[in-house]
């Protein structure tokens, strides 16, 4: 499924879920797919111990049936973040398949996740002792800066792009100004000016991913706060 970006009205997506037009429909749901699909797998395997098949299984099971209108209506925005009414949601579908020991076969539905590469990421974290809460709420956080890395890669020049990548997101070891421009045949100067005209647009598109799959003004002003540090 494609990414594309979609209108930052507060409650675009959110609200597009429910639309009566099947392209907005569509376009909403690989929004929140985007975001959301691999903090529940990884949550189903990590914190509540699924076998990957079992947690396949779910995770395609609940995004076939859960973007529909039915699975929305019980949404209030005063009681829970969406982040969190989904969580409960998908909680209750693993509960519900658990007792009816039922199981989507797989390619039965429209749902085709890279559940290789969450696996890849599982085997490389460290034990963890957070609560599964905490550890969906940490999934989902890097979920909306990879979906950001990878919007920023669209709409950067090839250098800026590289620049950051090198700088903010490369964890092997610290390198310099000078490493980058030596590396990338540019002046320090530029690779300064490459590396904050990258941070910018970067935060621009968290925000903007924010706006997208969040319900309300207070749910996204804090949202804001806990990623980037910003006032509420």
């Amino acid at each position: 499924m494609s990414i594309a970006p979609f209108p930052t009205t507060r409650r675009s997506v959110i609200v597009a879920l429910a639309s009566a037009d099947v392209a907005e429909r569509a376009r909403a749901f690989d929004t929140l797919l985007a975001c959301y699909w691999k903090p529940l797998y990884k949550y189903a395997r990590v914190a509540f111990r699924r076998t990957r098949e079992d947690a396949e299984d779910l995770t395609q099971g609940f995004f076939v049936r859960a973007f529909e209108k039915e699975s929305l209506a019980g949404y209030d925005a005063a009681k829970a973040s969406f982040r969190t009414f989904l969580r409960l949601l998908f909680d209750r579908h693993a509960a519900n398949e658990w007792k009816a020991g039922q199981r989507l076969k797989r390619g039965g539905g429209e749902v085709h996740l890279d559940f290789d590469a969450a696996e890849v990421e599982i085997g490389r974290e460290a034990a963890t002792s957070v609560t599964p809460e905490k550890y969906f709420q940490r999934e989902w956080v890097r979920s909306v800066f990879a979906l950001a890395v990878e919007r920023l890669r669209a709409r950067c020049s090839e250098t800026q792009f590289a620049v950051f990548e090198a700088y903010d997101l490369d964890d092997d070891r610290a390198v310099s100004y000078r490493e980058l421009a030596e590396r990338f045949g540019v002046s320090e100067v530029k690779v300064t000016n490459d590396l904050s005209a990258a941070r910018r647009k970067f935060r621009e598109i968290v925000l903007d991913a924010l706006r997208e799959v969040t319900a309300t003004e207070q749910e996204f002003r804090a949202e804001a706060s806990a990623l980037l540090g910003i006032p509420r």
